[in-house]
């Protein structure tokens, strides 16, 4: 099988959860470190699926790999090929399928439950849950494209997720492991600090209480969403 591809963009961003999914599955994959400087392939040939990690910067930041790696995910689809994108990531799909990514009304900063909308496109992709808790960083927000079903949402950001045919985007993490939590707490802690006031943002006491059971229940979300996503993977 051709291997899946993982694009980086952060060091401490990494395809956590997701890459222990596919070890799981003995699905091979191939990280592409752009935070390393490692250039993106000109063709999505060589692989089965593309996936998007996080990062802080902006799809809007003039990046010299933005327009190329928006034209990977549009010849992926082209070819129907899966794409994933988690936050930065979705953010990156959205764009690409012709959405808009623009600052949200509020930043997420920490654990935070989601309604999954009711839809039978969401049903294929969620079965039964109704809502679930995620783990969120951000402050910006994608539109849903024309072509695509809004999958979950919350009071503070309208599209956490989107599916178009087999694509799909997350604006949340469902991705994240307690040594990426804890890094990103580490890394980040002034933007915490600065932005604690805010209700969607929290200390880092509460994004590391209940870990024991709050990252089992989001690995048994995580692994419908890429069960549904792997099923259509190019052999």
């Amino acid at each position: 099988m051709k291997p899946v591809a993982i694009i980086r963009f952060f060091d401490i961003e990494g395809p956590g959860y997701f890459a222990t999914f596919l070890d799981n599955n003995h699905i091979p994959w191939q990280l592409i470190r752009i935070d390393e400087g490692q250039a993106l392939p000109s063709s999505i040939a060589p692989y089965s699926g593309l996936v998007l990690m996080g990062g802080p910067m902006s799809v809007n930041d003039n990046l010299p790999w933005i327009e190329p790696l928006l034209c990977l995910i549009k010849q992926a689809v082209a070819s129907e090929v899966p794409v994933l994108g988690h936050c930065l990531g979705g953010q990156l799909m959205s764009k690409a399928l012709g959405g808009t990514v623009e600052t949200g009304l509020i930043k997420e900063l920490g654990w935070g439950r989601v309604t999954v909308t009711d839809h039978p496109v969401v049903q294929e992709w969620l079965g039964e849950i109704k809502e679930f808790e995620p783990f969120h960083w951000h402050g910006e927000t994608f539109s849903i494209p024309v072509s695509a079903t809004r999958l979950f949402s919350n009071v503070y950001c309208e599209n956490q997720a989107f599916a178009s045919g087999i694509h799909l985007g997350m604006q949340c993490h469902v991705e994240v492991t307690e040594d990426m939590i804890r890094k990103w707490i580490e890394v980040n802690a002034e933007e915490i600090a600065i932005n604690r006031s805010s209700p969607a943002v929290q200390a880092a006491e509460e994004m590391l209480a209940d870990l024991t059971s709050r990252l089992p229940q989001l690995k048994a979300v995580a692994d419908r969403l890429y069960g549904k996503w792997i099923s259509a993977l190019k052999y």
